[in-house]
Order: C-alpha cells, then structure tokens, then sequence
C-alpha cells in the first residue's frame, strides 16, 4: 500500500545531505513550507546550496539557516526585502554567494529542469549586469540571454490538501513556486494543511501528481477564516 506520509517534519527530510541544492517554495509568506525549513534548521547540515523567490526575513527559518553559516550560494530573484537583514550582513561580508534571476526566469529554469529541457533563450536581462558571462544570440533583431535549467536535489513544498499517494492541490496563491519545484527536483517534500482520502481529490484539481512528490507531513495551521477546508 502507497502512503507518502510521514509523522514528523523531521522525519520528512531524512537523507537531506549538505552540499544538496534546495528548492524552497513560496511567495514571500505565502505557500512557504515553513515547518520543513524549520525542521531543516535544525540538522547539521553546510555548503547547502539554496533557491528561493526570496531571501527570507527576521531570523527565523531560511534566515536562521544563512545565519547559522549552512548556506553556500543563494539563489532568488529578491535578496531584499521588508526584514530581510541577514543576507545583506552576509554578502556585505564575503559569507555567502548571490545569484539573483528575474522571477520570470527563475520559473522557467526551474519548469525547464522538471520538463526535461537543459537552457532555453530569452531576452530577459539582455544588456544588464545579469547577463554579463553568458550566451547570447539575436533572434529577428532581439537579443537574447541563454539560461540553464535549475534543477535540484530536494525540493521543500507547501500544499493545501494531499492524499497518501502524494497527489497535492493549492490554495489561490499557494499555488506559486511550489507546483514547479515539486517537478525540478529528484527528492521532493510536501507539507500540507489538509489530508484527503485516497480519491476524494477531483482529478482536475490536482495540480501536483503524486509521481513528483516522496513524502508527505500534515501541518495544520492557517488562517481559520479562510474559509472551510476543499477536501
């Protein structure tokens, strides 16, 4: 019998090794699975390459992380942000690597690693310093940059309902990073609010297919007056 659950989120990111590449979900606050960062925060884990839409805030969660000295290289299109106060200390001192993408890009290097496609061309940050050492090439008059996909080794995720094969559906704008990430990693995690019956799911709401995701842990938590829960 399939069932993708587990009981902890630590138990979720068993096998998480430093030096992995980690695809974080969520936009800003939203659909960011926060208990497995959490949970990530407390292995002993360096050298972690991380990819994110944002660079975290306060100290807590992505922050602590970078903070604590665990963090290589981040990835993301904004390093600043409302409280976003660690990475900027970090840079500023040689601690870390910033690679910062345009959201868009970001998207599709990660839909590109999941769909099984190396680079693509855009024109995209063409004649910026964000270009400077890559590939480019003029189409119809247009210059355009060549990006690679992002591929990662674990993915962190947040859904709003998952049954026990894994298959998982998003809430409104819970519904950013985290379908895409799911597909561009070889290990992918979900945190979920909801847990559905295996079938219960309407097949045209699943967004994420159960064969992308490994493991599954029910967290519970979220604004009560969102209204009741889908499933």
């Amino acid at each position: 019998m399939i069932d993708k659950f587990v009981r902890t989120a630590a138990e979720a990111l068993a096998g998480v090794r430093s030096g992995a590449t980690v695809l974080i979900g969520g936009f800003g606050q939203v659909g960011t699975p926060n208990a497995l960062i959490e949970a990530l925060s407390e292995l002993d884990l360096r050298d972690l390459t991380v990819v994110s839409n944002n660079a975290g805030t306060g100290t807590h969660g992505l922050a602590r992380i970078m903070a604590e000295g665990r963090v290589r290289k981040i990835v993301c299109s904004f390093p600043r942000s409302a409280g976003s106060v660690v990475l900027e200390e970090l840079y500023r001192e040689g601690r870390i690597e910033l690679e910062i993408v345009p959201q868009g890009t970001l998207a599709e290097r990660l839909r590109a690693a999941g769909a099984g496609i190396p680079a693509f061309w855009t024109p995209t940050a063409a004649g910026t310093l964000l270009a400077e050492g890559k590939e480019t090439r003029v189409f119809d008059g247009r210059t355009c940059v060549l990006e690679h996909a992002l591929k990662g080794d674990v993915a962190l995720i947040e859904a709003w309902a998952a049954d026990r094969w894994g298959n998982l559906t998003y809430r409104r704008s819970g519904r950013n990073f985290n379908p895409i990430m799911a597909m561009a990693a070889d290990f992918t995690v979900a945190q979920t609010q909801h847990v559905a019956e295996l079938g219960a799911l309407d097949p045209e709401a699943i967004v994420t297919p159960g064969v992308f995701v490994d493991r599954v842990v029910h967290i519970p938590y979220g604004d009560p007056d969102l209204g009741k829960p889908l499933y």
